[in-house]
């Protein structure tokens, strides 16, 4: 089969970006670690609630605590990592690169759907 390769010289924008995903599992850990201090930080009563009647436990407290502190930590991450992912655009380096690609042109008499494509 011929082959038609080509060689170019290209400039790109290479710069170190933050990967958000791990920004938001850390913000999100860190919200719960949060939620974990409140519930034992402050000691609660074992009275009922004036709310609702019901008397919570410190297991049930570190839920409502979780559910509350783990989204707000998630946010702040992400809005940490959008934020260094825009400081990192200040520090773009142009590098040339060698951009080759290669053709192949299929036998004459086929269509070029033969499994091997």
């Amino acid at each position: 089969m011929p082959e038609h390769s080509q060689d170019r010289i290209e400039t790109v924008r290479v710069r170190r970006a933050p990967k958000i995903s791990v920004f938001l599992i850390v913000g999100a850990l860190v919200g719960v670690f949060v939620a974990m201090i409140l519930t034992f930080a402050f000691n609660g009563t074992a009275e009922a609630s004036p709310n609702t009647g019901v008397v919570y436990s410190q297991g049930q407290v570190f839920g409502f605590l979780a559910l509350i502190c783990a989204p707000v930590g998630l946010v702040l991450g992400g809005l940490l990592a959008l934020v260094l992912d825009r400081r990192s655009r200040r520090r773009t380096h142009e590098v040339a690169v060698d951009h080759s690609s290669v053709h192949v042109d299929p036998e004459p008499g086929t269509n070029g759907d033969s499994p091997g494509h």
